[in-house]
């Protein structure tokens, strides 16, 4: 197996310690999230092993996301508002996970209150806010920490700036974004791909 292959889970929670120090941060923060119906982005994924890939980042609520790797990584994880599917072109292998098992539901289920199990991380930077979400109900959904910086531009004054993931064997993978476009018409056709394990066919 090419070692840039991930496992999804690892692709989705740890960027460095940010945070604010006020009660009301979370509530910004899911404010935020709450805004946020739509967003395209440039995204650099760095795992455990300090590889780095790039390439474009599409998210549409209710539950729509989509990884478009670097020209070269057959790789393709897409979430349709039901399912996340990993598709790994080179062996014409796919995965698929409930979205409601990920941590990458925090940001796709508008319905999710992130009050329940998430908490500020603190940091001495006050233009930096850092949200760790933990369902201890639920472990094996791994962690996921977000990472804002404050923007008048954004959602909720939140500019969505990347997340770390951790998963539950230990995995951390970090996602960073660039050229942030929020809440901008986007096409349900953007999260169509194609199977293949049966070439020609779209799903």
């Amino acid at each position: 197996m090419p070692k840039y292959l991930l496992p999804l889970a690892a692709l989705v929670a740890v960027v460095a310690p940010a945070a604010a120090q006020t009660g009301n941060d979370l509530t910004a923060a899911q404010r935020a999230i709450a805004g946020l119906d739509s967003m395209t982005a440039t995204f650099a994924q760095t795992d455990r092993n300090g590889q780095v890939l790039n390439g474009t980042l599409t998210l549409k609520k209710p539950g729509k996301i989509r990884f478009q790797y670097q020209k070269g990584v057959p790789l393709l994880i897409v979430g349709d508002g039901k399912a996340l599917t990993f598709v790994d072109y080179s062996v014409k292998q796919v995965q698929r996970w409930p979205i409601g098992n990920s941590p990458l539901g925090v940001l796709l289920d508008p319905s999710r209150d992130i009050s329940r199990y998430a908490k500020v991380v603190p940091s001495s930077n006050p233009g930096v806010l850092s949200v760790e979400a933990y369902d201890p109900k639920h472990p094996e959904y791994g962690r996921i920490t977000l990472v804002f910086a404050r923007s008048a531009a954004a959602p909720g004054g939140l500019m969505l700036q990347g997340w770390a993931a951790l998963d539950t064997q230990g995995n951390r993978t970090t996602i960073r974004l660039s050229d942030q476009k929020f809440n901008i018409p986007v096409a349900d056709s953007a999260f169509r791909w194609v199977d293949p394990r049966k070439q020609g066919r779209s799903s």
